[in-house]
């Protein structure tokens, strides 16, 4: 509240409470008066008195202090406050009335000691920070007051919790306070209170402060690239990052700094997970937070690399005055665009140093050094150019500098301490082989290495005058020797070289040659395992080729099963004569001569195939018992009937040594007779007609022709006498040939020799 000085009057009244007596106290209007003192400084204490006021309308307050010497009234106050004066001697006491109402007046009073009313606090700045399941609170003052507060108390509770943590937590100093064992996941409500002591007899409560759960996880870097720069001497670095608990961060803090350690480090605030920065060719360290109202997280630490640019702008010269300083001068005009420079140099796995300057008038910078230059050490040397006039030191980090040129020196170069090593061969033959080996690290080289020279000779010959020496580039770590002798062992050692001279050599090694009996053997061997390769090759190819050949050329014979050639076959079959003859009844029985008929008529569709199986058809001739052989003619023989549906046939066969022509419509022959037997017996046909057989290939084998028989229906034989056969050398006339064997060679024969007839179909009957 605003305070209006008023001047005090000495109260009229002789006494105060008969002026004011008829005020009471209520809710309603004046209430809670306070009066206190703070210190000002100088030891001094300021007192002042504060009240709530009427709530329903603005009111003019009157304040009365009495203390034991004296009155003080302070009329027509306007605001809630008024700045007294007290003796720090005697006890005070405070009235307020207020008379703006004529009808009614309220008032408020306040008693105490103004020894017990020096108050101090609340802290003027709180910084809290959470870390470790531990809150760190940082309190800060009034200076006035400072000096008077020692200590401070802290007390805590879960957030919407009622009861506070008891004991309070005592502060270590009068800033630092340290709250332990919390739950990182949960929120908390703190207050602040200094420690009372007799400068600072009341210490209240400060305001609560509202403390965010903890930030346990650290931010995670994917990403720091460098990307083309727009123009020379500067890069524009792409810095990304993750943070898993995203949705309890405020922000993110990214910090940027020279590795060098030259200031300033540039901290950026962002809430996005992506950050931009342009930067000089120098190194930087980068570190990235995040943070809320509790504090930070712990940070995620990642080093910019130095950019080994040879595409600079600038040439860069450099001259050592001993080891205690160093010449650094440019090629280009640059003071006509900058005169504040800044220059950096390291070696490998150092920190850098640097040294800003202002120049105007030379192309050259000499600069001092607080240490000496070491001897073998590579040094990196990077001229820096900056936007700015005196002083020059780098004002920030970003788009602050930019890099113009870069070297490399050693202030004293020596020889190689270390040799090259892990020397192999490899691809031996006869008169060369292939030398391998790891090239000697910066640290032993101890100058800018310029070649190695590889030292080999014929083992055991150890002569130096024997000794070839070969020189390799500085950027080959293999070479090949040529020109040398089979079967020949060679030592061979390495050594490297910088301007200051041969370093030391390795230790030898040894390697030889091949031979010309094991290049032979080797032949040999790899001709024979070629050949059986080409053999295996040839003989599975022929053999397919060969397959295939035979298949094209020569067709396999298909199941005669499926065969198609005879589509017809009707004729008949006497099987009831043939089960009962075995191969030795047959050889001491005369054999019969072959009867044959054949029939021209049309043979029955192949539809009435098994309609016609069961009909047959038996021709019956008259025999008298023993009645010599007769011959039976067309004349004399009265045909047999047969019906119209069933075709007969009879086979036909003519044989070279029958002299007599048959007739061919006559339904028997004369016999032959056997000149074994001597008892003519009469022979009798009676035979059944066979089913129609159809077959599907284009073979007529003996399989086949089985097959048609075993179709046929049994036929009736009788045997009648009858003359010797003329002809002996018939096949039939023979008993040591097989009679089922001498049918097939006779059907076969006739049907090799052709048949003129479509229609004709021939039987075989014994």
């Amino acid at each position: 509240m605003h305070m209006k000085n008023v001047s005090p009057v000495t109260c009229r009244c002789k006494n105060i409470s008969s002026c004011y007596g008829h005020c009471v106290t209520s809710q309603e209007g004046v209430s809670e008066l306070d009066c206190f003192g703070k210190h000002l400084g100088l030891s001094r204490i300021g007192w002042k008195c504060v009240w709530t006021p009427v709530k329903h309308q603005t009111q003019r307050y009157t304040l009365c202090i009495e203390q034991k010497t004296h009155s003080k009234m302070h009329a027509n106050i306007s605001e809630t406050s008024q700045t007294i004066y007290l003796s720090k001697r005697f006890n005070m006491t405070a009235h307020v009335f207020d008379k703006s109402d004529l009808k009614s007046c309220t008032k408020t009073v306040f008693r105490g000691s103004p020894q017990q009313l020096v108050r101090c606090g609340p802290p003027s700045n709180v910084h809290l920070n959470r870390h470790s399941r531990q809150l760190d609170i940082q309190a800060s003052w009034r200076k006035e007051e400072t000096k008077y507060i020692p200590l401070y108390s802290v007390r805590y509770k879960e957030l919407n919790s009622t009861q506070w943590k008891e004991p309070p937590v005592q502060s270590k100093d009068r800033n630092r306070c340290t709250v332990g064992n919390l739950n990182a996941s949960l929120s908390y409500e703190v207050q602040i209170e200094c420690v009372a002591n007799n400068k600072c007899t009341q210490c209240p409560w400060s305001e609560v402060f509202t403390v965010p759960p903890e930030l346990t996880d650290t931010p995670v870097i994917e990403m720091v690239k460098d990307s083309r720069p727009q123009t020379k001497g500067r890069r524009l670095v792409i810095i990304k990052w993750k943070f898993a608990a995203s949705e309890l961060a405020e922000g993110y803090s990214v910090s940027v700094g020279k590795a060098s350690g030259e200031d300033p480090i540039e901290t950026f605030n962002t809430s996005r997970h992506l950050f931009i920065v342009t930067l000089s060719h120098s190194a930087y360290h980068l570190k990235i937070t995040a943070f809320n109202g509790a504090g930070t997280s712990p940070a995620a630490q990642s080093t910019i690399r130095p950019l080994d640019d040879k595409d600079l702008y600038g040439k860069l010269n450099l001259t050592f005055n001993g080891n205690t300083s160093f010449t650094v001068s440019w090629v280009d005009d640059l003071i006509k665009t900058y005169s504040c420079f800044s220059v950096e140099w390291w070696t490998r796995g150092n920190k850098a140093a640097h040294k800003s300057f202002y120049e105007d008038e030379n192309n050259y910078e000499v600069i001092p050094l607080h240490e000496p230059l070491e001897l073998y050490k590579r040094y990196t040397f990077t001229l820096h150019t900056r936007p700015d006039k005196e002083p020059c030191n780098l004002k920030f980090i970003n788009n602050s500098e930019s890099t113009y040129g870069s070297i490399q020196s050693y202030f004293t170069e020596g020889s190689p301490i270390s040799a090259p090593g892990n020397i192999s061969s490899s691809n031996v033959t006869q008169r060369s082989m292939v030398l391998e080996w790891t090239s000697v690290s910066e640290k032993d080289t101890r100058g800018f290495l310029l070649g190695y020279i590889l030292h080999y000779t014929e083992s055991p010959d150890d002569r130096t005058d024997a000794e070839t020496n070969v020189t390799v580039d500085a950027g080959s770590t293999s070479y090949e020797l040529v020109d040398l002798k089979s079967n020949t062992v060679y030592q061979v050692q390495l050594s490297a070289f910088t301007a200051a001279g041969m370093g030391v050599r390795s230790s030898a090694v040894y390697f030889e040659t091949k031979s010309t009996a094991s290049l032979s053997i080797g032949g040999m061997i790899a001709g024979v395992l070629i050949g059986v390769a080409l053999l295996l090759l040839v003989v599975n190819l022929g053999s397919w080729l060969l397959k295939r050949a035979k298949r094209i050329l020569w067709p396999s014979i298909p199941n005669p099963g499926n065969s198609n050639a005879i589509q017809k076959i009707d004729g008949v079959c006497e099987l009831e004569l043939l089960e009962p003859i075995n191969r030795e009844k047959l050889e001491e029985e005369d054999a019969n001569s072959l009867h044959i008929v054949d029939s021209r008529e049309e043979t029955s569709p192949v539809s009435n195939l098994h309609s016609n199986s069961d009909s047959c058809l038996h021709p019956n001739t008259d025999h008298e018992e023993n009645q010599g052989p007769s011959e039976t003619t067309a004349d004399s023989a009265e045909p047999t009937k047969v019906d119209p549906q069933i075709n007969m046939g009879l086979c036909r066969r003519d044989t070279a040594t029958d002299s007599s022509a048959q007739d061919p419509t006559s339904d028997t022959i004369k016999p032959t007779r056997d000149t074994r037997q001597t008892d003519p017996v009469h022979i009798s046909t009676v035979a059944h007609q066979c089913p129609q057989l159809s077959f599907m290939s284009d073979y007529t084998t003996m399989e086949l022709f089985q097959q048609a028989l075993t179709q046929c229906d049994p036929a009736t034989i009788s045997l009648e006498p009858h003359g010797q056969s003329e002809d002996t050398d018939s096949p039939l006339t023979r008993p040591e040939v097989d009679y089922i064997h001498q049918s097939l060679y006779d059907t076969v024969l006739h049907l090799s020799q052709g048949s003129t007839s479509p229609n004709e179909v021939y039987y075989t009957v014994l």
